[in-house]
């Protein structure tokens, strides 16, 4: 397998705007939903109530929704950087959750139906990540394209969100996924995730941007800009609930270690765009081998685009581009 360039899966996504945006996504007529409770945690696909971020949502026509969400001041995993910013992965987390949350609640998919992300990209405006002496409230434009549907089911779309904090855009992001339901699931997945490899051990935590080795998900292998995936199935975070692959947040989090290692400065590198191409289950019984690619556009930048590649196959792209606070 070449891993000399890829392409950015497409440079469609939305940029954020600069200066001060509409920050109330609802119609003009109803006022802005207060924060009240999170929303249900089976609609977001997790297991503990700490780890629900949306608030709140509403419908404006069939394709556009408005959602509210909260960052807490601090995280057990996505913790402020430098204590003063949140984690940009925050927002991807957010985003994520949103993908699901309007699929069972607005378009019809049942819960227990399974989710699979084909792409996924985002870029944050750090500037406007500042922790500030109460959690940020969110509100989110969600707009919905490429809608699919068999014999009048949901089966997948494309859907880009704006999320809005104090009449400003901090962040968009852009995610297209399919939906399966429990039965073809298990025809697709059969006997995978029962069986998993050795937890493996991690490199330096402040290698990576991290304080703790629980919370390192690069294992060293001898190799420049090349680790093995760290799979911890107990991480709380990473692992809410049992699942049977590695969850696509742990590879999100996986290409920002790695870009941090090859761009160095963790204690002040912060991404600020993310693009990533899922092409296959990362399975949990056989290791995955990450690997940096910096390719000679890419050097003296600080963009790194990282390959994940199991059993001799490419199972996912991601390119990161980062800012120095």
């Amino acid at each position: 397998m070449s891993t000399n360039t890829f392409s950015p899966v497409d440079d469609t996504l939305q940029r954020i705007p600069e200066g001060p945006v509409l920050r109330d996504p609802w119609p003009a007529d109803r006022p802005p939903m207060r924060l009240t409770t999170t929303v249900p945690k089976e609609f977001v696909h997790r297991a503990a109530l700490a780890e629900v971020l949306l608030t709140g949502q509403r419908r404006i026509d069939d394709l556009r929704f408005g959602v509210t969400a909260q960052w807490p001041r601090s995280h057990s995993f996505y913790s402020p950087l430098q204590g003063t910013y949140h984690d940009p992965l925050l927002a991807a987390e957010t985003i994520r959750q949103v993908g699901f949350l309007l699929p069972h609640t607005e378009l019809g998919v049942p819960v227990g139906h399974q989710f699979l992300m084909h792409t996924f990209a985002m870029s944050v405006r750090p500037e406007l990540l500042h922790v500030g002496h109460t959690p940020a409230d969110l509100d989110i434009e969600v707009t919905f394209s490429d809608v699919r549907e068999r014999r009048d089911t949901h089966t997948g779309a494309r859907y880009d969100a704006v999320i809005h904090r104090d009449g400003e855009a901090v962040a968009t992001g852009r995610i297209t996924y399919t939906c399966i339901a429990p039965r073809a699931y298990r025809r697709l997945r059969g006997n995978q995730g029962h069986l998993q490899i050795p937890l493996t051990a991690p490199v330096p935590p402040q290698s990576v941007g991290r304080l703790s080795p629980t919370d390192v998900v690069l294992s060293p292998v001898g190799g420049d800009h090349r680790w093995q995936l760290r799979v911890d199935t107990r991480h709380p975070v990473l692992f809410d609930h049992p699942v049977d692959h590695v969850p696509g947040m742990l590879l999100t989090e996986a290409a920002r270690q790695a870009a941090t290692a090859v761009l160095g400065d963790p204690a002040r590198l912060v991404p600020v765009e993310v693009e990533s191409e899922y092409l296959r289950y990362v399975e949990l019984d056989a290791p995955c081998f990450i690997q940096a690619v910096q390719t000679p556009e890419d050097l003296g930048s600080d963009r790194v685009r990282i390959i994940g590649e199991q059993g001799g196959e490419e199972m996912f792209r991601t390119t990161v581009t980062a800012v120095r606070l």
